[in-house]
């Protein structure tokens, strides 16, 4: 009976893959006269048999990587690799992506203390941090804005300006409201400005934000100063000085009020005074708090993309320029973000507890202004405390931190100085076991088997499920391989959890991606999301949606636990899904209300990340060099690791430009072929973890494997 079973199960398999593969066929074929090609330059992949996979793939790639580039920091960890690689014959755009790679990176600011920006698009909150929360979406902050010239429009700000009612000024003359602000001139030493009475909760406001212009203040030391409920007058105790603003310029000065311990309760009223000399002048523009919307990712993806530039491009004076800033954004996640001492990334900013900003008392919502607000890609969540993702994620970054430094260490030529003690490979590396060791012992539920999002300051822990979060524990090789197979039998559908929403075939319900998260959330969310409820199961996507991009991480996953065969089966039901997808004319049209699911992305709500925003949907067809092929660049070469499904006779990708040479590469299951035009540079090349072989000429390099 076993025999005959499995014999039909087989021959129904054989039929159904015969089937589609003809109804893909002829939508490919539809896609590509209905859609725009990519130019004949532009890299391919080649596989005998699966050509129309291939060219959805190699599609997919091009109408995301046309737009594609530098953007906000959150993203550096994985746009550089898959734009800075294909190399087409007309080198323009080869020559201006890195130009702007290299620019951006090395102009990522990085603060005093080594936190690096995140370069958002801007808004009123936070000038380093994420464009929300900003001070009126919240209760108990306090702002006044005398001119939007310059700023950015509603919703990033309020709609209506300040006047200067209740305001008071010492040793200093109104000389009223211009295009630029409030004019204050300053006709005595040490003039003062007060603000009108306004309560304002501390714990809403831990920082200070003053836009202004100043004449005549180069030396001067302004300072603020706070009253509040139990002390009406001013003090010492109570002060923090700050810079002045540049001469002329319109400058964002931002005050860390948190860090002074006697900013605390509820204060009544604010006093700059300016420590000026006579007949300065001041025009301010605005002054409101701020919440604290950095992000603890960003240093990881800093590190990471700085590390993914050089490999590609061996640009050595970029190195030299980004060395000591890669290494002070991991000493501050290694000081500030407490992993020296914790092994784990904790966050204790002020909102970033990892407790929600919703809360339920006597059947009653509650909504807690100032909590939960997010620490990375998704943005309405509020990872932090001991944070999972943030852990992993610096993880990854450690090893390949690790990398760069024995590279430094063994190319005196490059003229970069040595680490400091605790920043050498050696020390990193042996940081990044204790990270991982750490992280899989306190994130690891036993129970549903998988990585939870964080434990919040008050020690509870959140897991609603995150896909996402498991799948990229796997690709970085944070998970431990136990922990990594019953990860992968669970998002497959083969474990069931049973508190989830979504279990079995449904967590692929969206077929190009596994469910954000397998159990509904509608209580662990920034504040100002203030209805989840509202919206149907998978009508977001950080709540049963998806997100095209991530499908990247889901397939190296399968790629090194489960093998090849496994992983090719997942990215050729995308290939098939996107076929659909271009023939229908692309998402919007195939998204347009007659099959489930909304689009999210362009302002308009939904639970499928897809295109605008979502410019990681590029990375998906970069696992055929990544992954399948196993191609990774090194500071003098490459690697190379074929891992070909059993169903594949070969694999080439063409078009793949490293440093000033183009490659292309064939790998069968016994072989490798690899041919190079352009710059005779040589490279140090290693083949399937074997010796490295210095290839100095222009023969094809051909070895079995």
């Amino acid at each position: 009976m076993m025999g005959i079973k499995s014999q039909g199960i087989s021959a129904c398999r054989v039929n159904r893959c015969v089937k589609q593969s003809i109804v893909f066929a002829l939508l490919a074929f539809s896609a590509i006269l209905s859609a725009q090609t990519p130019p004949e330059d532009f890299p391919h992949f080649t596989v005998p048999g699966h050509e129309p996979e291939m060219e959805a793939l190699r599609n997919l790639f091009w109408r995301h990587y046309e737009n594609a580039g530098p953007g906000a920091t959150l993203w550096d960890e994985w746009i550089p690799t898959p734009t800075l690689w294909p190399a087409l014959n007309e080198n323009a755009r080869l020559v201006e992506i890195r130009d702007r790679w290299e620019k951006t990176l090395t102009e990522r600011i990085l603060d005093n203390e080594g936190y690096v920006a995140t370069h958002q698009h801007p808004s009123i909150a936070h000038p380093l941090g994420w464009p929300f929360p900003f001070w009126s979406q919240g209760t108990g902050g306090a702002g006044w804005h005398f001119s939007f010239r310059g700023m950015v429009g509603p919703p990033w700000r309020p709609n209506n300006l300040s006047d200067t009612a209740g305001w008071e000024l010492t040793g200093a003359s109104n000389l009223g409201m211009m295009a630029d602000g409030w004019q204050i001139q300053l006709d005595s030493t040490g003039a003062k400005v007060l603000t009108p009475q306004q309560t304002i909760d501390t714990f809403q406001a831990p920082f200070l934000q003053l836009r202004w212009r100043a004449i005549g203040l180069t030396n001067a030391h302004p300072y603020i100063e706070w009253a509040t409920e139990t002390e009406s007058g001013f003090s010492e105790s109570r002060r923090m000085y700050f810079d002045p603003a540049d001469q002329g310029a319109v400058t964002l000065t931002v005050i860390p009020l948190y860090q002074n311990p006697r900013w605390t309760g509820h204060v009544t009223r604010l006093r700059i005074s300016f420590d000026n000399p006579p007949a300065s002048t001041v025009i301010l523009q605005g002054l409101f708090t701020q919440y604290d919307t950095r992000q603890n990712v960003n240093n990881a993806s800093f590190i990471d993309g700085c590390i993914s530039y050089f490999n590609w491009t061996g640009n050595v004076e970029f190195l030299r320029m980004n060395a000591a800033r890669i290494r002070a954004a991991i000493d501050y996640m290694l000081t500030d973000q407490h992993v020296r001492q914790k092994h784990v990334v904790e966050t204790t900013w002020v909102g970033h507890s990892g407790q929600s900003g919703i809360h339920y008392e006597d059947g009653k919502k509650l909504l807690l202004s100032g909590q939960g607000i997010g620490d990375n890609y998704w943005d309405l969540l509020p990872f932090g405390g001991m944070d999972t993702y943030a852990t992993l994620r610096f993880y990854g970054a450690l090893r390949k931190a690790a990398e760069l430094e024995r590279e430094i260490r063994a190319h005196r030529s490059w003229q970069v100085g040595a680490p400091g003690k605790g920043l050498t490979a050696e020390k990193l590396d042996q940081l990044a076991d204790e990270i991982k060791h750490e992280g899989n012992r306190l994130f690891w539920d036993s129970k549903a088997r998988r990585f939870i999002a964080c434990i919040d300051s008050a020690g509870m822990p959140h897991d609603y499920g995150y896909t996402f979060l498991n799948l990229e524990a796997i690709a970085y090789g944070f998970a431990e391989e136990r922990h990594a197979q019953e990860i992968l039998e669970w998002i497959k559908g083969q474990r069931i959890v049973g508190s989830d929403t979504s279990t079995g075939t449904d967590i692929y319900k969206w077929r190009f991606a596994p469910r954000a998260s397998t159990k509904r959330n509608i209580d662990w969310y920034i504040w100002s999301w203030s209805a989840p409820e509202s919206l149907p199961w998978g009508e977001q996507v950080q709540d049963g949606g998806a997100v095209l991009g991530w499908s990247y991480h889901d397939i190296m996953a399968r790629l090194k636990i489960l093998g090849p065969d496994d992983a090719w089966n997942r990215l050729r039901e995308i290939a098939f899904w996107y076929a659909e997808v271009s023939a229908a004319g692309g998402y919007r049209s195939y998204y347009n209300g007659n099959r489930p699911g909304h689009l999210q992305g362009g302002g308009t709500p939904g639970g499928l990340g897809l295109d605008h925003e979502f410019v990681e949907s590029i990375l998906v067809p970069e696992t055929l060099l990544d992954g399948f092929l196993g191609f990774e660049p090194t500071p003098d070469g490459f690697t190379v690791s074929p891992r070909l499904p059993k169903e594949w006779p070969e694999l080439t990708v063409d078009h793949i430009h490293l440093h000033g040479v183009t490659l292309t590469i064939r790998a069968t299951h016994r072989q490798i072929e690899i041919t190079r035009s352009g710059s005779d540079e040589p490279l140090k090349v290693v083949i399937d973890g074997k010796k490295p072989i210095e290839w100095k000429d222009a023969k094809p390099l051909k070895r079995q494997l």
